[in-house]
């Protein structure tokens, strides 16, 4: 589970005793102990608090952070049963971006009920089990420790569904205000994707929760918080590494994939059937599908499916979890749009040298202005001569496509930023910083504008709207009345076409916002969601924004339609549209590519924005279409996507520069059920 998402899973205990076990069990305390509190801490910026205060009956938590102008309020109150263990269990508050919460759980003679916001279970529990809750505090895997650690093979049932394990990592020592303690790191898989990495003190109490981006520790010990994440980063590392090692197929001979079909992006068609052989990282021949081949060939056999060149996610923040879930997706490049440097540069670096399963990075500088609500991502400026500075700073470490420039930046420096990035070779794109209008950023140098909603709100707000706040979520909702024809629209419109300025709309995340609803599975991930460890199909029936009422639901889906017809009057008009997802890509981008067939594209266009145009936009010519002496960056898929976009999403093959995975093979790693067969390989005995 990832604690700082939007619907963070969380965890509680649940047993179902006999009446001989609940005697033996441990009652809830006598007196209660003093209350356990936590600094949140997000990219080494302090960022909120987390609170336990337990009680003679149960306990109470309080959760919250502000980061980037967002984030959860969350109240949690547990009571505890004759077993020590807890018996009803209350969350409530609002998540990241204001969706309301109200989840409850409670046990009684084995009969577990839950309710949240993608609807109620229930369950008859026989043995004990580990619930998978939405919205609980980071301080909630302590529970599962707790029970697991008393268990012997330290794996117990899940409900709804599924199993978690816990397994011991390392002890090492950690200092304080309190003096120094031992703490011991563990690993709790099987609640989502990823393992949840955290802490327990020598007496078993929950010391800090960590990801590489997060950390929620103990009071007292926020020196510590670098170190954690930094662990975190290793543990996600260490396993992806061992993966890499185990999955991909790097075969020491030629590789020919026979009676396969080809996009050519160029053509927007399919070849006739035909042998694509691979040799090292390169396309070295296209042939004839009856060509014989060579010996000591391996031999796939693509069964008439379609190859298709590798895609770009234009709009990632990634990171070692995501790196080899948008591999399999077929997504061989993409552009970072920001991220911390000691995050972004070593994982680019181990992806390249073979360690890391994941996608080529484009890097981009992130600079955020200093104010109360700084994105704690990339690096903060306090005046127009260090966001110039840090222009320059990015471009000497070399290897940065472009700077991108974010909300608490003042409009009245990007000339001067825009300027010195030019100077140096670098594109310049961002957010529309707060108080600006997209027609300033334009005239300042921009060259490309970043979500399509950073456009459109200076054509509904006031000036004096904040939009580093979630007003530039909620404040969508006046796009419903706007009209597209109106002088102020135009004349943005115009000047986005006369500066041949593109745009990164990032449709599937406003999609999500705009129309995701709390109890229905959201549009975007239908054809895939049953598929997807359960916590994950649960998390797809939650909304991303709280809607009150109906005309607000009506408002919020007719200011998503606009944003459809803005995209085609763009498209119409010639204007530049790169795919990318803020969402983490891989299914998330296959959906922004179906998304981009809503506003002009044919399926084959869309196809080839996301592969040869991105590649040339990037300046890469080495890549993009399956062309002899190109790199071996492509995947297989059973169907025909010209003629069915989604045909992108049921992958049986990949290739990035040579290096073969077949997510058949990896996808049960992650709890993935895979959406179609291993191709038939022939020949890779002593690969």
């Amino acid at each position: 589970m990832k604690q700082n998402s939007a619907a963070a899973a969380a965890l509680c205990l649940l047993a179902a005793c006999s009446a001989q076990e609940k005697e033996a069990a441990n009652s809830a305390p006598s007196s209660a102990p003093d209350a356990e509190r936590f600094t949140v801490i997000i990219a080494g910026a302090p960022v909120g608090a987390l609170t336990f205060s337990p009680d003679t009956d149960g306990a109470a938590i309080e959760y919250a952070y502000s980061n980037n102008g967002r984030g959860p309020s969350i109240k949690e109150t547990i009571a505890f049963g004759d077993d020590g263990l807890p018996a009803d269990w209350t969350i409530s508050g609002r998540t990241v971006f204001g969706n309301e919460v109200e989840e409850r759980f409670s046990i009684r003679e084995g009969e577990a009920i839950w309710r949240d916001a993608a609807g109620e279970g229930a369950a008859q529990v026989s043995e004990p089990s580990i619930y998978v809750s939405q919205f609980a505090s980071p301080y909630a895997v302590f529970f599962a420790a707790r029970a697991l650690l008393a268990d012997d093979d330290r794996t117990m049932p899940a409900l709804p569904a599924g199993a978690l394990t816990l397994s011991e990592i390392e002890t090492f020592s950690v200092n304080g205000t309190s003096g120094a303690e031992n703490v011991t790191t563990f690993a709790l898989k099987g609640a989502s994707l990823d393992p949840d990495y955290f802490a327990l003190d020598a007496d078993n109490r929950l010391f800090a929760v960590m990801s590489p981006r997060f950390v929620a520790v103990r009071e007292g010990f926020e020196a510590e918080e670098k170190r954690l994440r930094d662990l975190a980063a290793k543990y996600g590392a260490d396993r992806f590494e061992a993966m890499q090692a185990q999955y991909a197929h790097r075969y020491e001979k030629p590789v020919r994939i026979r009676n396969v079909r080809i996009f050519d992006p160029a053509a927007l068609a399919m070849t006739d059937l035909s042998s694509v052989v691979i040799v090292g990282d390169r396309i070295a021949r296209i042939e004839a599908a009856d060509a014989e081949g060579g010996e000591g060939e391996v031999s796939i056999d693509a069964a008439g499916g379609s190859l298709v060149p590798g895609i770009h996610d234009m709009h990632a923040h990634i990171g070692d979890d995501e790196a080899m879930l948008n591999l399999l997706a077929g997504v061989t490049s993409v552009r970072d749009m920001g991220n911390e440097i000691d995050v972004l540069e070593p994982l680019r670096a181990k992806i390249e040298a073979g360690t890391l399963a994941g996608p080529r990075i484009s890097m981009s500088g992130f600079i955020e202005g200093e104010s109360e609500t700084s994105n704690a991502t990339g690096e903060l400026a306090r005046s127009e001569q260090e966001a110039v500075d840090l222009v320059n700073m990015y471009a000497d470490r070399g290897g940065y496509f472009q700077i991108k420039v974010y909300s608490s930046i003042r409009g009245e420096w990007v000339p001067a930023m825009a300027a010195a990035a030019h100077a140096r070779g670098l594109r310049v794109a961002g957010h529309v910083p707060a108080f600006s209008t997209p027609d300033e950023m334009i005239a300042a140098g921009y060259d490309e504008l970043t979500h399509i909603n950073q456009v459109m709100l200076s054509w509904v707000l006031e000036p004096q709207d904040d939009t580093r706040t979630l007003k530039r979520i909620t404040g969508m909702r006046a796009f419903a009345g706007l009209d597209l024809n109106s002088e102020k629209v135009q004349a943005t419109v115009n000047a986005i076409v006369d500066n041949k300025i593109a745009v990164d709309p990032t449709t599937v995340i406003h999609e999500y916002a705009l129309k995701g609803r709390n109890g229905e599975t959201r549009a975007g991930v239908v054809d895939y969601i049953d598929n997807m460890p359960v916590s994950l199909q649960r998390d797809a029936k939650v909304a991303l924004l709280n809607v009150a009422d109906e005309a607000e639901d009506a408002d919020y889906r007719a200011s998503y339609d606009k944003i459809i017809e803005l995209l085609t009057m763009l498209h119409d008009r010639g204007v530049f549209i790169v795919p990318g997802t803020d969402m983490g890509g891989a299914f998330e981008l296959h959906r922004e590519i179906e998304l981009m067939t809503t506003f002009g594209f044919t399926p084959a266009e869309a196809l080839r924005r996301a592969n040869l145009d991105m590649a040339r936009y990037l300046g890469f010519d080495d890549r993009g279409s399956i062309e002899e002496g190109k790199l071996a960056d492509f995947f297989l898929v059973p169907g025909d996507p010209t003629k069915d976009i989604r045909a992108i999403k049921k992958i049986a093959l990949v290739s990035r520069g040579g290096a073969f995975y077949y997510p058949s093979e990896i996808y049960p790693e992650f709890g993935i059920t895979p959406f179609t067969a291993h191709p038939a390989v022939s020949g890779d005995q002593g690969e």
